[in-house]
């Protein structure tokens, strides 16, 4: 007769072994509950920093991200300027902007090379936007980069240059919209000297890319579109994913078109295994809009994105900012965000288990103005010397402290710089970095309360400032461990100290670097499928193929959903 507490074993063995079950080498069907078995890979909760490209037809006039719908809204800005600048657009539309768009100075090499030298480890350009305009050398939709304007496959060369430098390649697809974003071209002037005249997008001829005249103009994923555009959408980005092969693939939204949109993200799972030897390192980032316009979400089906928008803690899972230096789309003249904004940002997204995907627009050459590149240059500095307390982190037990506010949600980033009292945290292994978001002042001394004698972190062997060779003197009492700072500042924007824990403290505890949300370990698929095989002919009865761990989350974790979207 077997021992009672040796069948307990194994049955433990068992359910554990069936929880973390890998998922490589089974494939991926279009149901939420086999989607929701997706993990996000390892390449991105270590790269924390991509580039975003917005690039496109609607550069050339530089004056409206939303060009292809806003020029077609009488009385609008853009709609004034294209009047002015181009004529009317019954005669010139946006057909005729793909036109001007030669993207003749175009040099992806050196381009990858500067975001590469600013810290980012994957990139990320747009492959198609609301515009229904394709970068690509589509097989399914004419009116491509490669057909028409540049005459260049713009994503195939992104693709080369980013693959080169040893970065992960990604595309983002916003196209899902399209068929009612752009059904503005379908209107005509109610007054003036052109009252009446319709604009271009009602000649049939160009119907492939103002889409047939329907009732829907909004700005959302459309109401009630045919069954033909939910396939003409699955097979380009079908198209997009077996050409390309993305490790990323970014909608801007939640997944369209119901069971349509369900296959296209199970099939690119499935591909991306395919592609990386049966591993899955796919990165797909939706939104959770919850407004009923904007498809679907479920968590654990993606990695969650959140347009220009922040969290207040920790998100046990990991999660992604994507925002802009300035517009989304290169703007004459536009208003970009410091370095140093850029920076802060940064770090507080890291610090609560975030990826940072910065958007820097091209001009319609191809190539950056020099303020972005500055942008970039100062990125890059500040990641030669404080890169180590991110790439790699995770979260300790607390984001940070500080007197700063953060509101949490999309569309709800600070563009200002925070204080110098503003604290964030980071940890690998018995090492927490607590990167200060403002200098102090030459010689002043920093309090960090999170870390005073009272909390039971275990003892601090060793205190450095990452860029700054010499000794620092530092203290800690209840109110906080005092460090004093140089007298000179070892880099611009925020300043990391590499704070160092014994294995084990005098009084037992654990590290203060092990109080943190627990992480996520994948285990040897070989190991968990033979100690299934094992236990199931021990003790023959059924188990659960997947038994899926709970998430966990931290104490200042959560996310609240704006009421309303306005998409990129």
């Amino acid at each position: 007769m077997r021992n009672p507490k040796d069948v307990s074993s194994v049955v433990a063995l068992i359910i554990l072994a069936a929880s973390a079950a890998p998922l490589y080498g089974q494939k991926f069907e279009p149901t939420w509950g086999s989607l929701q078995q997706y993990e996000c890979p390892q390449w991105f909760r270590d790269a924390k920093l991509g580039i975003f490209m917005h690039w496109g037809p609607c550069s050339v006039p530089g004056v409206d991200s939303w060009y292809g719908r806003n020029m077609y809204i009488e009385g609008h800005r853009t709609y004034k300027h294209h009047l002015k600048t181009y004529g009317h657009p019954s005669n010139f539309g946006y057909k005729d902007i793909i036109g001007l768009w030669k993207a003749e100075r175009f040099d992806p090499d050196r381009l990858v090379r500067l975001y590469k030298r600013a810290g980012a480890k994957y990139v990320v350009p747009v492959a198609v936007h609301h515009d229904n305009f394709d970068l690509w050398d589509s097989k399914h939709h004419r009116w491509n980069a490669a057909n028409m304007g540049p005459k260049k496959d713009i994503i195939g060369m992104w693709r080369e240059a980013t693959l080169k430098h040893g970065l992960r390649f990604g595309a983002s697809v916003h196209l899902a919209r399209s068929y009612s974003w752009f059904n503005t071209s379908k209107g005509s002037d109610k007054s003036g000297r052109h009252a009446g005249v319709p604009y271009d997008g009602n000649d049939t001829k160009y119907a492939d890319l103002y889409h047939e005249k329907h009732d829907d103009t909004s700005y959302r994923y459309p109401s009630n579109p045919p069954e033909a555009w939910k396939r003409n959408w699955y097979d380009r980005v079908n198209d997009l994913v077996d050409k390309y092969q993305p490790d990323l693939l970014y909608f801007d939204g939640g997944v369209p078109f119901g069971e349509v949109g369900r296959q296209m993200v199970a099939y690119y799972f499935n591909q991306n295994m395919q592609w990386h030897g049966g591993k899955l390192e796919a990165v797909f980032n939706i939104k959770n809009i919850d407004d009923g316009h904007h498809g679907e979400y479920r968590d654990g089906m993606c990695v969650l994105d959140l347009e220009r928008g922040v969290l207040s803690g920790i998100r046990s899972d990991p999660w992604q900012n994507d925002t802009s230096i300035g517009p989304w789309y290169y703007i004459t003249n536009a208003r970009y965000k410091s370095a140093d904004a850029v920076v802060d940002s940064f770090v507080d997204i890291v610090s609560k288990n975030g990826n940072l995907l910065l958007n820097v627009p091209p001009k319609p050459d191809g190539t950056l103005d020099t303020e972005a590149e500055t942008i970039l240059v100062e990125l890059g500095k500040w990641m030669d010397v404080n890169g180590e307390a991110i790439y790699g982190s995770r979260p300790w037990k607390t984001c940070g402290e500080g007197p700063t506010a953060v509101p949490e949600g999309y569309f709800k980033e600070r563009t200002e710089s925070f204080s110098p009292q503003d604290v964030r945290f980071t940890t690998k292994g018995n090492v927490l970095y607590a990167i200060c978001l403002g200098w102090p002042g030459d010689g002043a001394t920093v309090a960090i309360k999170s870390l005073s004698a009272r909390e039971e972190l275990g003892k601090i062997t060793k205190i450095t400032l990452l860029g700054y060779d010499g000794d620092l003197k530092w203290s800690r009492d209840d109110e906080g461990l005092k460090i004093r700072m140089p007298s000179k500042k070892p880099c611009e924007n925020a300043y990391s100290f590499r704070i160092e824990f014994a294995a084990k403290s005098d009084n037992g505890e654990r590290p203060a670097t092990r109080i943190g949300p627990a992480r996520h370990v994948k285990p040897d698929p070989v190991q968990a499928t033979t100690l299934i095989s094992h236990a199931s002919k021990a003790f023959p009865f059924s188990t659960a193929r997947h038994l899926r761990v709970a998430k966990g989350t931290s104490t200042c974790s959560g996310l609240k959903t704006a009421p309303s979207l306005t998409p990129h």
